[in-house]
């Protein structure tokens, strides 16, 4: 897998794309219509709710060539939704914006692997409904606070080259007091975030690795130098950043390569420009192991001890995430300014009291400490 990666730059992995499916009663939508002139890429109309493309192979190892298909359609259903995390580990009240499914990088621990039976890329191109249900959304109760991502099923920038997505969703947090945008990527497209009026309500984000896991497990992806240089450039337009590491993974080597990827992102990216940094190890739906194999037969991942988790998913043993933590978090710490918060992605007290000392319940919730680091009036407003 080393060799996928080293052959080329996928900054931008949108350029993977080679063919775009139009839902029939989309075709005439002037988002649907830019985003065609955009791609200059060959299209085709479909009538039914799916792309009318076949492959050799079924889900999920269609999923290498599914995912070279863009389906641009309508969403039935509701664009925001509460982030599913689990009462048995804390939850920072992040919450969702649906833009779309899948995206065209691949990596080995994605969970959507698991979660969908479609191997191609889906965006919604109704975006006045979307901004419309954020609306009713965020203006019913203004002293309410919103921490808002749209990373959750998508990488928020993989496409954004193509949608242009970001150019309408920055300008509207602008203006929307009680909430922030957090933008999660993989990928270095941020050409577009130049010259937006932001006002401070967008955070742009990368998930990040040891340079190792990145290049092996993460396909298609941009690499630790070209993520770390987009951040930079975002900094530059006064965006305030933050980071992902996420899944931490136990490898080889893995102490030297978390701290190379620390040292590295501390200096080049101005730490002041932080908000936060998560840290989660490892997670996974017990099918997703099967895939895994699978798709990856290189990967070595999953051959490793795992436990079954109080959320029904793989995780490395108590004590062994305890020691990745520690090492990474001490040496986040090093450099980290004072201001930012770290904090962990889906975790138990117990592990919070471990490695970082507290519980978050003793100061106001993992939700309390995030937002104090991007709302002013975080005190005068409420979740």
């Amino acid at each position: 897998m080393d060799a996928v990666n080293a052959t080329r730059s996928w900054r931008d992995p949108s350029r993977y794309i080679r063919h775009i499916h139009v839902e029939e009663n989309c075709v005439d939508l002037a988002v649907t219509r830019e985003i065609l002139e955009r791609a200059q890429l060959p299209w085709s109309v479909v009538t039914e709710n799916r792309p009318s493309v076949e492959f050799a192979d079924g889900y999920p190892f269609s999923l290498g060539q599914g995912k070279q298909h863009l389906y641009l359609c309508r969403n039935r259903g509701r664009f925001f939704k509460p982030c599913p995390g689990t009462k048995e580990y804390r939850c920072c009240g992040y919450e969702v914006l649906g833009t779309g499914m899948n995206c065209p990088m691949d990596c080995v621990y994605c969970i959507l692997q698991a979660y969908l039976n479609t191997p191609w890329i889906t965006h919604h191109v109704n975006t006045d409904e979307l901004l419309a249900e954020l609306d009713q959304v965020l203006d019913a109760d203004p002293g309410r606070l919103h921490r808002i991502g749209t990373g959750e099923f998508t990488d928020s920038l993989a496409l954004d080259r193509l949608t242009g997505l970001s150019r309408t969703l920055v300008p509207y947090f602008a203006g929307k007091p009680n909430a922030v945008l957090e933008l999660k990527t993989k990928s270095a497209v941020v050409d577009n975030l130049a010259a937006l009026d932001h006002r401070g309500r967008t955070v742009i984000a990368w998930s990040l690795n040891s340079p190792l896991v990145m290049r092996r497990e993460e396909l298609r992806s941009a690499s630790l130098e070209e993520r770390i240089d987009a951040a930079r450039r975002c900094a530059g337009w006064g965006y305030r950043l933050a980071f992902h590491f996420d899944p931490i993974i136990d490898h080889p080597g893995w102490e030297e390569g978390y701290a190379e990827t620390i040292r590295m992102l501390f200096a080049r990216v101005p730490a002041q420009s932080i908000a936060w940094i998560s840290l989660g190890a490892l997670r996974f739906l017990p099918k997703l192991k099967e895939i895994g194999i699978g798709r990856f037969p290189g990967s070595r991942i999953y051959f490793q001890e795992f436990i079954d988790g109080l959320d029904g998913k793989c995780r490395y043993y108590r004590k062994r995430r305890v020691g990745l933590y520690r090492y990474i978090h001490d040496r986040l710490r090093r450099y980290a300014d004072p201001r930012t918060c770290i904090y962990f992605c889906m975790e138990s007290r117990e592990i919070w009291r471990e490695v970082m000392g507290f519980d978050p319940d003793e100061v106001g919730g993992i939700a309390a400490m995030l937002d104090r680091t991007v709302f002013p009036d975080h005190d005068r407003l409420q979740r």
